[in-house]
């Protein structure tokens, strides 16, 4: 996957495609035997732990994240190797995994904020110390890679984690106020709508459309295509039945979308899942002059025989104008409405 930050909006359109139904054994997460556990809500005043559990990341990023929390009024404590650098790595895996540790157990830090993705956060997952996490419950945050990790701590802990902006994004006005509607000043049913389709660019992967209509209910789970397919197979792939899954990737040609939505579809439990959230897939369109399913396409061929409501378009992803997920919360989708309702706060 390529790792690239899109500065842009989010959308909605319509119709439905067929595809082959896959079957296959039931993959029961461990998560399922866990009590929900909600962190305390973000507040101004609060400390921050600064972590880098993938790629490294430049100065600019740095000063970015540093500026955007000081805007939330949070303080901030880098981790003590937040500036090392292992090839394409932030450190070695054990440095990335002492400062994924430190942040969670120190008490003088109050939530856990990645400052960027990039790659490296499913090699920690073997080593992590789960119930150091189940001890020490802290907002945590991050999205694209850090996937790999909201699904380990949510599967092994009932941690609700918060697939949200890095440190380092872009902070549009909307994205602050999603982020703050869910972590810092949670409400109550809080709904995400798909942005009317004219307000959005004409390009294909910003514009919105229904898949299969329908509404469904489920608990919130998923996050970037690329870490869900590369979980398949590991003792960290989630169970998804019954769930309400949330997905989105970047740089990726259709083709290669194909590949992972047919892996997920053929090694997990994807089809039994009671509803799907499609992001936008920036970027994520043919390249070259050869013969190529649209984007559109692709994900209707994919996911239009589930039987189960599908829409793409939600407003999550690689885009400045993103709104915050948390992990194992119930949610209401509205595929016809392009809406999606938490039914719960995510924090207490």
């Amino acid at each position: 996957m390529q790792r690239r930050t899109f500065l842009t909006a989010t959308g909605m359109a319509a119709l439905a495609y067929k595809a082959p139904l896959f079957r296959c054994m039931e993959n029961t997460s461990i998560a399922d035997s866990h009590q929900l556990r909600k962190p305390k809500r973000l507040q101004a005043g609060m400390t921050v732990g600064l972590i880098a559990p993938a790629s490294s990341f430049t100065p600019e990023k740095l000063a970015a994240a540093r500026t955007n929390l000081a805007a939330l009024g949070l303080n901030i404590r880098e981790s003590a190797n937040l500036h090392a650098q292992n090839g394409y790595f932030a450190g070695t895996d054990a440095q990335r995994l002492a400062d994924l540790h430190w942040a969670f157990e120190s008490p003088d830090i109050d939530a856990v904020w990645c400052i960027r993705g990039g790659y490296g956060c499913s090699r920690l997952l073997p080593m992590i110390d789960f119930k150091k996490i189940a001890r020490n419950p802290k907002v945590f945050i991050g999205y694209s890679d850090v996937t790999a990790l909201h699904l380990a701590i949510q599967q092994h802990t009932g941690l609700v984690t918060f697939h949200g902006p890095v440190a380092a994004s872009e902070f549009p006005e909307n994205t602050l106020q999603h982020f703050r509607s869910v972590v810092m000043d949670p409400v109550a049913n809080y709904t995400v709508r798909i942005p009317d389709a004219s307000a959005l660019p004409a390009d294909e992967v910003y514009q919105p459309f229904l898949i299969t209509p329908g509404r469904a209910t489920g608990a919130l789970s998923g996050g970037n295509l690329t870490l869900l397919a590369a979980l398949v197979g590991t003792p960290f792939a989630p169970s998804y039945k019954n769930k309400l899954v949330f997905m989105e990737d970047v740089g990726e040609q259709p083709y290669r979308i194909d590949r992972m939505l047919t892996q997920m579809l053929q090694g997990s439990n994807l089809s039994q899942a009671a509803g799907i959230a499609l992001g936008v897939f920036a970027d994520c369109r043919p390249k070259g002059d050869g013969p190529s399913l649209s984007l559109q396409e692709t994900l209707r061929d994919r996911l239009g025989g589930l039987g189960i409501p599908v829409v793409y378009g939600i407003p999550f992803g690689h885009v400045a104008h993103q709104m915050t997920f948390p992990y194992g919360i119930r949610a209401a989708l509205d595929a016809d409405k392009g809406e999606l309702t938490f039914l719960e706060t995510a924090v207490v």
